[in-house]
């Protein structure tokens, strides 16, 4: 049976909970669509999260990579178009790791595009009425750093499609975090 990879990220910045780790671990065992969904949560750390990613590709071979991210401020599903090349943390990681302006991955290309169908992803979750937009930045945080580390290693697979998708806040999560940054767009990124 096919698999898909779906992670999420442990709690950072304070919060006791991540919606995208929620989500993981909930569908994790189901098999929707003839693909069993392994759901892992990714620890909130540079680097780290990466090499934990990579194992998993390694370890379950999957046909499609989803990666999940938590957006404070969005108000609906964001599937990301792009991956840069840049660590620029405005907050400690959960292992207390800051890095400013260092490449995700020293000597790669400045970016690197989602391979899944983007604006597909949108346009059935609005027949659903499911709030959803395409997102121009993952922000340069663990999420941006996990997502342009993914699209690294899957750079040579033709049949692997993966992506990053950041889904919003739970009602009552946390409250502004001074991580977040507002883009030319109006829109906060999260982690």
């Amino acid at each position: 049976m096919k698999k898909v990879l779906l992670t999420g990220f442990e709690p950072f910045g304070g919060e006791k909970i991540n919606a995208s780790q929620e989500v993981a671990t909930r569908l994790n065992g189901e098999v929707i669509a003839d693909h069993e969904v392994v759901g892992v949560v990714l620890p909130c750390e540079f680097g780290r999260a990466v090499r934990e990613l990579k194992k998993l590709l390694k370890q379950h071979e999957p046909s499609l990579v989803i990666c999940l991210g938590q957006a404070e401020g969005r108000e609906g599903i964001t599937p990301e178009r792009v991956a840069i090349n840049v660590d620029d943390a405005l907050m400690a990681d959960n292992a207390g790791a800051q890095p400013i302006d260092r490449a995700v991955v020293r000597g790669g290309p400045a970016a690197y595009w989602s391979t899944l169908p983007i604006k597909a992803i949108v346009q059935r979750l609005q027949s659903e009425g499911i709030p959803a937009a395409v997102s121009q930045t993952a922000g340069t945080f663990v999420c941006n750093h996990v997502f342009y580390g993914l699209m690294h290693a899957l750079r040579n697979q033709r049949v692997v499609r993966g992506g990053l998708i950041h889904v919003p806040w739970r009602r009552g999560q946390g409250s502004p975090c001074l991580f977040s940054r507002s883009d030319d767009d109006g829109s906060l990124s999260g982690d």
